[in-house]
């Protein structure tokens, strides 16, 4: 029997293993053995934390009286809302989070840590902070909301404009972090080609960084949508809860907590299964076995 070569000592060293201890597939092997009760114990009772709730809600579901329930023309007034507003809320997240995000990933510029702080400020900021912030600043007497009242005759609050507003707000963040990711993880000699060859820098990104980061422009704008879908306190303290012309689903769902419980329950689940339907756009992205 040989002894190894120093090849071979150093591949036993790294973190998939020996050579052999590999799949079928080329990948390391996944560590066997039995599960530590320590570790296996509060990762069952987290798991149960997580979905118990949800199998609640579909226990619970009234299921004979969901169809009579779902076609109630408030609730479809307001699955339309929802699913307008969230859609134009996504769109002006990809107008101006794109670029923003390409300035965060491509431009050096001072300051660029304090702004991308400023960005990300949204995903923890409590909702209803955020939604009085934007009153601050587009009420009819806040910074900027005076000036479009008394030059344009522009009023945002308490309007259907108000909720695509404050639905961008808190969904912009996660469209903004996932395009910059992706623009960090692309390879930018691409864009440099382009320009060697003549194309400005506008004309770069169109033709050459736009197409290769497609897939995270994709994953970024389901996430900010389905984030604009399910917004409530934003929407609430900004635009109000007007059947119609403000009240979105979640809306709908918290009023009809307080009179109607079965209809509350069955809007959660059509906000329930939108959800799935996201995580099921997202799974070659984010839920792909490694």
């Amino acid at each position: 029997m040989t002894a190894p070569t120093p090849d071979e000592a150093a591949a036993d060293t790294l973190p998939g293993g020996p050579k052999g201890a590999r799949r079928g597939d080329g990948r390391p092997a996944r560590p066997g053995g039995r599960v530590p009760a320590a570790l296996l114990v509060p990762a069952l009772i987290g798991l149960a934390f997580l979905v118990v709730p949800l199998i609640a809600l579909l226990i619970r579901a009234p299921w004979r009286s969901m169809p009579e329930l779902l076609s109630s023309p408030a609730v479809w007034q307001a699955l339309q809302l929802s699913l307008i507003c969230a859609t134009a809320a996504t769109a002006v997240c990809l107008v101006f989070g794109v670029p923003l995000a390409w300035l965060l990933a491509r431009v050096d510029f001072p300051g660029r840590g304090l702004v991308r702080a400023l960005v990300t400020l949204p995903l923890v900021l409590p909702p209803v902070v955020g939604g009085v912030a934007l009153l601050m600043a587009l009420g009819r007497n806040g910074v900027v909301g005076r000036w479009l009242d008394a030059w344009f005759g522009i009023t945002l609050p308490f309007t259907t404009t108000g909720v695509i507003i404050a639905e961008a707000f808190v969904a912009m963040p996660f469209l903004v972090i996932s395009v910059e990711g992706t623009l960090r993880a692309a390879d930018h000699r691409y864009e440099e080609a382009a320009m060697t060859l003549g194309a400005s820098r506008f004309t770069a990104f169109r033709r050459v960084t736009l197409p290769l980061i497609a897939p995270g422009v994709a994953a970024g704008a389901v996430l900010a949508w389905a984030r604009a879908l399910g917004e409530f306190g934003a929407t609430i303290t900004f635009a109000g809860n007007f059947p119609g012309r403000t009240q979105t689903m979640p809306l709908a769902v918290y009023l009809a907590l307080q009179n109607d419980p079965e209809a509350a329950v069955a809007l959660s689940l059509v906000l329930l299964a939108v959800s799935i339907a996201v995580l099921a756009g997202l799974r070659d992205r984010w839920m792909a076995p490694s």
